[in-house]
Formats: structure tokens, sequence, C-alpha cells
């Protein structure tokens, strides 16, 4: 027990990082060793208790089995309940860490969870936390002082309840327009991902150094996810394969150029391939050129490289069954894609709980164990920097509920949703001459509107009508078109096709026709909306906004200040025929990447 060992070295705070770490080493079994390497998904029960039913686990294993029996130290938390549940969960599992041999902590990671986005293979709900537009809306915007202060609250929400390891931010560049990942990326432009990523890990880290008082983000998806073939996702083995028909391999390793020089820690490479390029092709989680070539040598990189989630072992997902994400490697045993990944030089295995396949190619004489000691070293340093073997090891359940989505930062978060909004339209109004020839933007108070989509705001500023026809305007609120797809996971990754068929177009150009409409649409994708552009009164773009941000918008009491992170294509012919790894590559678009109007001083753009 921890008690027994307390005049250990590792627990002496006042030896160095690199003394603590390597005397934990040498008192660590083989089996220590590789419970280390893997980080499992876990969930909680909504009273803060630990989830112990087997049957319902992620894992197939309750808490204790992969604490105690498999000895793991890394979970990515799914869902979410109270915060002060959160926190007292937190805190059990950290018991439960230190009541194994060495009581070494637990580090709880998360994916992105202070937004809109629905899909659960690449982000949790907000739950109680702060909400604030996608990470496209922060792009919009563009400014790194408030990417640094969102990180920042990201942190501090975070921390209050025991989540150590942000899995993100996500710097990608969104090239391809197809691709359902954009939404989590900070669009297509290399010099603004570039920049903002460094303020992301600044607020994150809150300050300069890791320390007991940061979250480490770890920064995917190694080398660039976003130049997917035909736009589909490497979750599925339909998006397997990364094309570069433009060359512009090098020019996606930008951001994470930056990102290395901005003290990132910890970083994912995605699950696809690199088709036509140098390099052999084979999962980015499997590729020594990628990993140890280009990452840790060209790079620099000596931090925590951890795999993408389930590229060693099949999976069920929500029912379904899916195979391991091992691209190229399909051929491989699990036991040998473990081997490619930890020669390709990888650290550590995401969303994978098998610790007995590294013991066994051990013991079998596959696998030296030294090479364990490197990535071990690695992942232990990171918890010793994060204070998890000292102070902040446990959490307060009720600091928890008072910083969790409190007023300050929830009222933060609606500001920014309504800031990052573009206004792409604004034409003039027809009608009296007190009115004609001015922007329809902003709506003027006590106007009667028809509303689609959309909930009229709490404070009675419009009149909300039933009919169109009794209308002086109309809102309406879109989603960027998207193919559905047959799978239950699968549906959740909105890929495919940009533009409305004419069926769904047909009754909002009808709309359109028979009334001033103010159009809203979000974003997740760069929607291709030429015929709709051309006959709203008014388009607005949002990347992840409640209504009362969006009325914020158009009632004028927050004036929108995002510019396009994208451009926006034509037609889908243009989007077919544009290079996947090249920006702003679609012929002819309807507006370029960075176009956006204030309502003050533009009235027009055609």
């Amino acid at each position: 027990m921890i008690h027994a060992l307390s005049s250990a070295a590792y627990l002496d705070r006042g030896l160095t990082l690199e003394r603590r770490v390597s005397d934990l080493i040498e008192r660590m079994t083989l089996e220590e060793k590789a419970g280390l390497l893997f980080q499992a998904m876990i969930t909680m029960n909504p009273d803060g208790t630990l989830a112990e039913d087997a049957g319902r686990a992620p894992t197939g294993a309750s808490t204790s089995e992969l604490v105690g029996m498999r000895m793991m130290t890394a979970f990515n938390l799914l869902g979410a309940s109270d915060p002060g549940s959160m926190a007292r969960w937190h805190n059990a599992l950290q018991e439960l860490a230190m009541d194994t041999r060495l009581g070494i902590p637990v580090s709880i990671a998360s994916d992105p969870r202070n937004a809109f986005s629905n899909n659960p293979g690449t982000a949790a709900a907000s739950g109680p936390f702060s909400k604030w537009p996608e990470t496209l809306g922060l792009a919009a915007i563009g400014d790194a002082d408030l990417v640094r202060r969102y990180a920042d609250t990201v942190r501090r929400e975070y921390l209050a309840v025991g989540l150590r390891v942000a899995l993100h931010p996500q710097i990608d560049l969104a090239t391809e327009p197809r691709w359902s990942r954009a939404e989590g990326t900070f669009g297509q432009d290399a010099e603004v991902t570039s920049r903002l990523v460094a303020a992301y890990l600044e607020g994150l880290r809150g300050g300069r150094e890791l320390g007991a008082d940061s979250v480490a983000g770890m920064v995917k998806h190694f080398p660039g996810g976003g130049p997917q073939k035909d736009g589909e996702d490497p979750h599925f083995p339909y998006g397997k394969d990364q094309v570069y028909p433009g060359g512009y391999f090098e020019h996606h390793l930008k951001p994470f150029r930056a990102a290395i020089a901005a003290g990132a820690t910890q970083i994912m490479p995605y699950y696809g391939r690199p088709m036509g390029t140098e390099y052999e092709p084979v999962g980015f989680g499997f590729n020594r050129g990628i990993i140890t070539g280009l990452l840790r040598e060209q790079l620099g990189f000596d931090g925590i490289v951890c795999t993408d989630w389930g590229i060693i072992t099949d999976n069920i997902i929500m029912g379904e069954l899916h195979e391991a994400r091992a691209w190229g490697v399909e051929q491989l045993s699990p036991e040998d894609r473990i081997l490619r990944v930890l020669d390709a030089g990888a650290d550590q295995f995401g969303g994978e709980q098998n610790p007995h396949l590294v013991v066994e190619l051990v013991r079998s004489g596959r696998l030296d164990e030294a090479r364990l000691d490197v990535s071990v070293a690695r992942l232990l340093r990171e918890k010793f920097r994060l204070g998890l073997f000292d102070d902040a090891r446990f959490v307060d359940p009720d600091q928890a509920e008072e910083i969790v989505g409190n007023a300050a930062f929830a009222a933060e978060g609606r500001r920014t949703q309504s800031k990052s909004m573009t206004l792409l339209t604004n034409r003039p109004q027809s009608g009296p001459p007190t009115t004609a020839g001015t922007p329809v933007l902003p709506i003027r108070e006590q106007a009667t509107i028809y509303l689609q989509g959309i909930e009229a705001p709490g404070d009675g500023s419009v009149v909300a009508v039933r009919s169109a026809t009794e209308a002086q305007a109309a809102v309406i609120r879109l989603e960027t078109p998207f193919d559905p797809r047959p799978g239950v996971f699968e549906s959740f990754f909105r890929a495919g096709r940009l533009d409305f068929s004419e069926q769904e177009l047909a009754p909002i150009l009808d709309l359109l026709d028979r009334v001033p409409t103010i159009v809203v649409i979000h974003m997740d994708r760069p929607a291709v909306i030429p015929e709709i552009v051309d006959r709203a009164a008014a388009v607005i773009v949002d990347y992840g906004a409640g209504d009362e941000a969006v009325w914020d918008v158009l009632l004028g009491r927050i004036e929108p200040a995002g510019t396009l992170p994208f451009e926006l294509p034509r037609s889908m012919a243009a989007v077919k025929a544009s290079r996947p790894d090249v920006p702003s590559d679609t012929m002819n678009p309807v507006f370029p990447f960075g176009h956006g109007l204030r309502p003050a001083t533009a009235a027009v753009a055609d």
C-alpha cells in the first residue's frame, strides 16, 4: 500500500523529476509497466460512484478490474454528471489507485466538452460545462487572446472535476470541404491555426510551463488529418486513405511545428495512411517513418505519442462491431500490431485495455522490456509534472460546483457564440421611406417575424407570427447538408454532399421569395448555398450558437466579428474537382476564405 512506501524516493517532492521517475521505474513490475501504456474509455455512475457493472462498461470490465487487476492508470471519461458528482467520482478513482502496490495516480482525459457537437466519437456533451462555439468559431474571430481565455476557462473547469488531459486541440487543416471532422479544427488556414494553437496550449497550461494547475493538451492529429480522399473519415474503412495530389504534405505540418515550439507535451497521430508519398502506406500510428523519422527526429518532439482510439483490437461501439482501425496492417494479429506501434515510436495505446498482450510479448522474447521503460518514463514524467503524485491528486467537490459552468464563464461563452458568427450578406430593405435602402439587419424590436428552426427571444423583443404572410420578415435556422450514413456510430459523422437536394431546397427558396428572410446556417463544414445567398435578405453563419446568442446578433445587441475559416464552394462539381490537400482550391467560390461583413459598415455582398 502507499503508506508502506511513504519514504520511497519517487514520493519525495524534493528530488529532481528524473530521480523520481527512475526510482519508480526500478520498482515497477512488468505488469505495472504494461498497464501504464494503455488509455481506456471509462464511465461513471451519475451519483459519482465508480462504475462496477462490467456488462455496461465500454471496456467490458469494471473500474476495479481496470485499475486493480490490469493496473491501468489512464482513462478517457465518457459522459458527465453534475460537477460535484464528477469530482467525487474522480476522488474515488484516485483512492482506488492509491490502494494499488505503488499507488500510481490515474490521469483522466476528456474529448472537447465545451461546445455543441453531438458526435460521441469526437466530443462529449457539454452538460454542466460552459458552452462556447466550436473551434471553427474561435478561428472565425481569430483573436489569440480570446482563444487563450477560452482554453483557460476549459482548464479551470477541467481541473475542478479532475480532468487533467485534454484530447485537443485539433489542428488539422480543413482543406477537403467534405471532411466530417472540420468542425473541430481552426479551419483551412495554416497561419491562423499555427497562431491560435500556441495561445490554446498556453491557456490549458495556465502559463508557460506544465504544472500542478495545468491541463495537458494532446495535440492532434499528426501529421494533419485534413487531406482525406473524397472527404471520408478514417474512423471507417472507406476513409482510410490520405492523399496529396497538390504536393502539400509539408504544408499540413506547419501547425504541428508551431505546437511543438509552443511546448506541446502530447501528440496523437491519426488513423489514416499516406498514399503517394515517400512514407509507407500504413496508418500513422504504425508508421515509423512518420512518428520516429518525422515527428521525433526531424521535428524534435520527445513527448508522449498516444495513438488514436481502437487501432489494435476490434470493438463494439453502440452495439455494432467495428474492426480495428489498423489501416495498412489489417492482416497482422493484435500482438503484431502492438509491436508495430511501439517500433514506430508511440508510447500509449488509445482506446485499448489489453496490457496482457504486452506482457506476453515481453515474456515470449519478442519485445524488450527496455523499450517499455522509454515510454513508461515519458508517461510518468507527465504525471509528476501535473502534480498528481503530490498535492494535485484530489479535488474539492464543493469548489467544482462553484467553478464549472459559473455565470461568468457561461456569459463569455454566450458572447463568443454571438461574436463568432459570420455575416455573409445583408441586403437593403424595400418598403416605406423610413426603412427603404437600409440593411435588413439588425431587426427592429417588435417587428413581426415568422420563425423556422428557432425559438422567439424570451424577452418579447419581436412578435412571432404563425404565417409568413403575416410577417414583416422571416428567420430560419438551417444545418449544412450531408449524406446520411447507415450505421449508428457512423451516422454521427456528417460527410458527403454539402448542397441541398432539389426537394430540400424548394421550400426554403419559396419562403425566401415570399418574405424577406434572414437565413442562419450552422456550418460544421462549408455548405454549398449559392441559391440561398442570391435570394435571402441576409445570410449568417454560426459555428455553434444557442438561439439567444443568435438573437443577440439579429437584434444588433452584439456585432458579429467572424470571418469565414474556409471558402464556400459554388457547387459539388467544384468540390469534387478540388485537391484535398490544397486550401481554397475550389473554382469560383461563392465566398472566399476570410469573408465577413459588419452590419454597421456594409449593406450587401454580391
